[in-house]
């Protein structure tokens, strides 16, 4: 049975990253009541040992802590602006969004609900469904010092979480980390496909540069794990990706910041989704960057 002596946890958004971790919840003895439009995602949580919700509403209601776990920012605040969500957060409940959405509505949608008595906490968080299955993921959190604390148990139960700031920090610096895991994601296809012209072993080349200064996330985990067998299967899609892209360049202009190199890769990365299926996986984007140079033009300063 569920340790009444932790709190309660509503989770909504119970998909490939979502799902894992409200196991991991479980398992920590935590009673948690989830909700995904998917019945087969609903139904892996009765499995694990949780409770299921017909609503999102019915997911909050009651609970001491309501994490969300979704694709965008327009899907949490159609979450948390429904009625029937508003009425069902109770006075002094945290919500904790650990999805990869825009900081700046992260901030509006947190003033919006201290007014309603209600604290939001951005935790979103890296490592992949691995780590989501294992509970190592990086938990990247913004909020007050005192939100924060109430909340480290559970992170704590997912992965390894430290506070980044204020409330949106997390959320800004998730889709920094994430523009920079794509754009060294594509270089790194880049500079394998021309080894590989060369005469290069690709596996022996990533080993090698592993040991080196180029070594990335992209070498040590995407291409071995990845890449190179061909599974393209890591669990995140690669219209999330080019999502979280956009969100860290447009934050970027927003502050006046120049940035060129994440403009560009922007726009290659923008370009493979017009070119791959709607459910590649980011990971694809090496596929897609195998192709002759002929199939695709550069794109322009």
């Amino acid at each position: 049975m569920p340790d009444t002596s932790v709190p309660s946890v509503g989770f909504v958004g119970l998909g490939n990253m979502g799902g894992p971790m409200s196991a991991c919840l479980v398992r920590a003895g935590y009673a948690v009541t989830g909700f995904d439009l998917s019945d087969d995602a609903r139904s892996s949580l009765s499995a694990a040992g949780g409770l299921t919700a017909a609503t999102a509403a019915d997911a909050a209601r009651g609970a001491d802590i309501v994490v969300l776990m979704l694709p965008s920012s327009a899907v949490v605040e159609a979450v948390l602006g429904d009625p029937a969500v508003t009425s069902a957060l109770g006075e002094g409940v945290t919500v904790v969004d650990m999805s990869s959405s825009d900081p700046m509505s992260t901030r509006r949608l947190a003033t919006t609900l201290e007014s309603r008595g209600v604290t939001l906490v951005d935790a979103p968080v890296s490592g992949g469904v691995r780590g989501a299955e294992n509970g190592t993921l990086t938990i990247m959190v913004g909020g007050a010092a005192d939100a924060v604390a109430r909340v480290s148990p559970l992170l704590a139960v997912m992965g390894i979480a430290r506070r980044a700031g204020s409330v949106g920090a997390g959320h800004a610096l998730k889709a920094i980390n994430n523009l920079l895991s794509a754009t060294h994601l594509l270089a790194t296809a880049e500079g394998v496909l021309a080894g590989e012209r060369f005469g290069l072993d690709p596996a022996v080349m990533v080993d090698l540069i592993n040991t080196s200064s180029g070594r990335s996330g992209s070498t040590d985990n995407k291409f071995p794990n990845f890449v190179l067998p061909g599974t393209y299967d890591s669990g995140f899609g690669l219209r999330l990706m080019v999502k979280d892209m956009r969100i860290a360049v447009d934050l970027a202009h927003r502050l006046g910041v120049a940035s060129p190199l994440a403009d560009s890769a922007v726009a290659l990365w923008e370009r493979a989704v017009t070119e791959l299926p709607d459910s590649a996986d980011h990971t694809e984007i090496a596929r897609w960057a195998y192709r002759e140079p002929a199939d695709r033009e550069p794109v322009s300063g």
